[in-house]
């Protein structure tokens, strides 16, 4: 493989991909053996995950640079022309499902496959494809509008990410200055994203209608390969949340404010932990990953393969910059088997939580493609895949001295107490999106209302300050996941409980690694239940998980928080 930056790029002919696709599964109906059915439908994954790697090759180049014409008109042409592939899609189903050694195929590649391939026939039908064509522009212009943003602070340009930075600062002058400025490009564009976020309320909707759902929810449901539990039970869950770690939650920003020595906590104080300072990374980011690829040496064979890999071939993008997408992200070229870690970085410890959150995600794709022949096994959903990359943060503790010195201490609790405490936010997150699509008719005002009801459920502690657009509800929108990938969050919540359960077998003496390892091999091959009980993990949805993880968490937090010298 070349270095990223080197990679050919070059736009999918889709007229000659019908065809060839076509011939494909001419052979697939024909095939007189197992043997044959199977070489055809190879054949078949091989031509779309061609397609998908030129896709990610424009995607990534596009988000390094949403101002670069030429991706941002490649981009547009993806978002017109592949909506436009589902019927194509659906026929190939349709054969396979069809098959007569459809139960041979599932016996090789599993029967988790042919779930997710039988949910794709309720989900393509012509009737969708201009809105989710509309849906794909609209997404795009959302990440334009967002990544435009910057203000001069202090003598700096900051994007959202720059302005964060500032928010960690000693200084509580310099906190709130930071915080004014952050809240204010959110309100500058707020009526811009209400608007584009109304247009995609209406065009998800519009697009469950279509296809007979009730609502966008059961929809989203389904599209998320949620087979296994529905809506009632999430909800249950964050109520669980609600009664065993908010409580908790709340506990411990009570001891940062007495460590602060302030008599309350405003936003932009939370994530400041310690009043002499946080733990932050030591080196520029050449030397942050020098020291991650040494590292991952040390922590397995196959983590050093996978990092060696990485560094060799420049798939790697973390610096924050003018124009660059928000946010942080890992993505996969199937072609050459290679993942690719996007990010923000701004001098905070969470640049080395990119190297370890993001690095999961990369590293499972990169084992598990070696192990399974198909693109459509490599990853899991979304609960799982979280698993992968929370843990491999708490897998990192033991090198942590590589990267804060003496500070490794300050920032193993941090972090640790951090994963915690994000737990009810993202719940909120979570039931923020149900009570919009509950709710479809709802407007700006109800959104804004709807998000303070539920963070005040969630986290009681939360204050701006007198900050009327965020006390009236506007923190919402600073989550792009809300408006890019729904009902994407409480996935993060779900498994983070199960990176704690692998993290106590760590902390017990256990063979943490192993189940990892295992857990990670086996791709997308099972349900999300299954995956969990051939892992040996808990049901993070079953409310006495939630009780029994929380408390090893808050035990595990004042052990940790023994060692501070704060």
């Amino acid at each position: 493989m070349d270095l990223f930056k080197d990679l050919q790029y070059e736009r999918p002919d889709l007229k000659q991909l019908k065809k060839q696709v076509n011939r494909c599964l001419a052979r697939f109906k024909a095939a007189g053996s197992f043997a044959e059915a199977d070489e055809a439908f190879l054949e078949m994954q091989r031509l779309l995950e061609k397609v998908y790697t030129q896709n990610t090759i424009a995607s990534i180049r596009n988000t390094m640079n949403m101002k670069d014409p030429f991706y941002d008109t490649e981009i547009k042409f993806y978002n017109r022309e592949l909506p436009k592939q589902m019927l194509l899609l659906k026929k190939a189903i349709k054969a396979l499902l069809a098959s007569p050694f459809r139960n041979r195929m599932e016996e090789k590649y599993g029967a988790q496959l042919f779930r997710n391939i039988e949910s794709r026939l309720r989900l393509v039908r012509l009737t969708t494809i201009l809105p989710s064509i509309r849906e794909n522009n609209l997404g795009t212009e959302y990440s334009k509008t967002a990544a435009a943003c910057s203000v001069e602070f202090r003598g700096e340009k900051c994007n959202f990410y720059g302005l964060l930075r500032h928010m960690q600062s000693v200084d509580r002058t310099e906190r709130k200055e930071a915080f004014e400025a952050w809240a204010k490009l959110y309100e500058d564009v707020s009526g811009k994203l209400e608007e584009q976020y109304g247009r995609l309320v209406r065009t998800r909707c519009t697009i469950a209608k279509r296809l007979g759902f009730s609502n966008y929810i059961d929809y989203a449901y389904l599209s998320r390969s949620r087979y296994d539990y529905d809506a009632k039970k999430v909800a249950e869950f964050r109520e669980a949340v609600r009664r065993y770690i908010t409580p908790i939650c709340e506990k411990l920003f009570r001891e940062q404010a007495e460590r602060l020595g302030l008599e309350k906590l405003e936003w932009y104080d939370e994530s400041l932990v310690y009043a002499d300072g946080n733990a932050t990374p030591v080196g520029t980011p050449e030397e942050l990953i020098e020291k991650a690829r040494q590292m991952y040496e040390a922590m397995s064979p196959e983590t050093g393969e996978y990092f060696n890999f990485m560094t060799a071939h420049g798939l790697l993008d973390l610096v924050t910059r003018e124009n660059k997408h928000l946010g942080g992200y890992c993505t996969f070229l199937p072609d050459h088997k290679a993942p690719f870690i996007f990010s923000n970085f701004n001098g905070t410890s969470a640049d080395v939580d990119v190297l370890t959150h993001e690095a999961g995600h990369a590293f499972e794709a990169y084992y598990a493609s070696r192990h399974l022949p198909i693109m459509l096994q490599t990853t899991s959903t979304s609960e799982i895949n979280e698993i992968h990359s929370m843990t491999m943060e708490f897998f990192a503790y033991p090198w942590m001295e590589r990267f804060f010195g003496d500070k490794a201490d300050k920032y193993r609790y941090a972090h640790f107490t951090d994963a915690l405490k994000t737990i009810p936010y993202l719940v909120s997150v979570d039931e923020f999106q149900h009570r919009v699509f509950e709710n479809p008719g709802s407007g700006p005002a109800d959104w804004r209302r709807f998000w303070r009801e539920i963070e005040q459920k969630y986290m009681p502690w939360r204050s701006y300050d007198g900050n009327a657009f965020l006390e009236s509800g506007g923190f919402w929108m600073q989550k792009q996941h809300i408006f890019l990938y729904p009902f994407y969050y409480v996935d993060y919540a779900m498994a983070q409980l199960d990176a704690f359960a692998i993290f106590r077998k760590q902390v017990e003496g256990g063979d943490a690694w192993g189940s990892y390892l295992k857990l990670c091999g086996m791709g997308g091959m099972y349900g999300y239940f299954e995956t969990l009980e051939r892992a040996g993990l808990p049901n993070p949805l079953d409310p006495e998980t939630v009780k029994e993880i929380a408390a090893f968490a808050e035990a595990h937090g004042v052990a940790l928080k023994g060692k501070l010298a704060v």
